[in-house]
């Protein structure tokens, strides 16, 4: 299976809920952590909810 890093890149103060529990879902925590998964298509819906708050790339 494909991996992809996802690297939050923006900070998820003044964000919906439902954006702050998605990044916490993909284990990002703090602004600039870099965290590796699967491409499956549940993490790749995650990545596109929050895209504007992250930067992926494939590993």
């Amino acid at each position: 299976m494909k991996k992809i890093r996802v690297k939050q890149i923006r900070s998820k103060i003044n964000r919906p809920q439902d954006q702050k529990r998605t990044l916490e879902a993909l284990g990002l925590r703090k602004l600039n952590q870099v965290v590796e998964h699967d491409a499956t298509p549940t993490i790749v819906g995650m990545v596109n909810k929050v895209k504007h708050l992250v930067s992926v790339e494939e590993a």
